[in-house]
């Protein structure tokens, strides 16, 4: 599991910094936070959607990204349930969201706004008492269903001291297929603390 996740992480940053290395960045932003995920209840399911919520639980985010010109740019973000939980009574699982997009943040020196729309995934990973192994992807104990998702959000910066900043923020996820929820609808929300890289800030 750590060396899956470790190659998606490293490839989203890698996308960003060279990215990064090829424009002409007025701020480059990294910021780490926590929150949770909020979703429709289990007896709200219909059609085909399982009735169990995807709503609960600690996500840690990791998130960076880059602003060109006139305050936009882009950026991507890691969130994961911090511990597993019990899918239908039985099964652990643990999500994990990954979204890149474009970024508008205006620059403040005090208290600034961000808002973002992109795409990404949704990999429920289910695990096993088992291991799996291959020598293409090494072995794993889970088996990962992925789900294509559409993605807006937005916060709120509030420089504290420098270039540190507080952002309370709001993520909402439109998931194609997720079909092991009751919806295709989940909202995270939580608070990062960040820092901002830009000369003459």
């Amino acid at each position: 599991m750590k060396s899956t996740f470790f190659k998606k992480f490293g490839l989203v940053l890698g996308l960003v910094l060279v990215a990064a290395i090829a424009g002409s960045a007025q701020d480059f932003d990294v910021a780490f936070g926590v929150g949770t995920l909020i979703a429709p209840s289990a007896s709200s399911a219909s059609g085909n959607h399982n009735p169990v919520s995807l709503t609960g639980g600690a996500y840690p985010v990791f998130s960076a990204d880059y602003l060109l010109k006139h305050n936009f740019g882009f950026g991507g973000e890691i969130a994961w349930r911090a511990s597993r939980n019990v899918y239908a009574g039985f099964q652990p699982y643990r999500p994990l969201l990954y979204d890149f997009g474009a970024v508008y943040a205006p620059h403040a020196r005090r208290i600034g706004a961000e808002l973002q729309a992109g795409i990404g995934w949704e990999s429920l990973r289910f695990y096993q008492p088992f291991f799996n192994c291959s020598g293409f992807t090494g072995c794993s104990n889970f088996v990962s269903s992925n789900h294509f998702m559409g993605h807006f959000g937005g916060g709120l910066r509030y420089y504290f001291k420098g270039h540190f900043f507080v952002r309370p923020e709001a993520h909402v996820y439109l998931i194609r297929n997720n079909v092991e929820f009751s919806s295709p609808l989940a909202t995270r929300v939580g608070v990062s603390l960040g820092y901002t890289f830009a000369p003459g800030f």
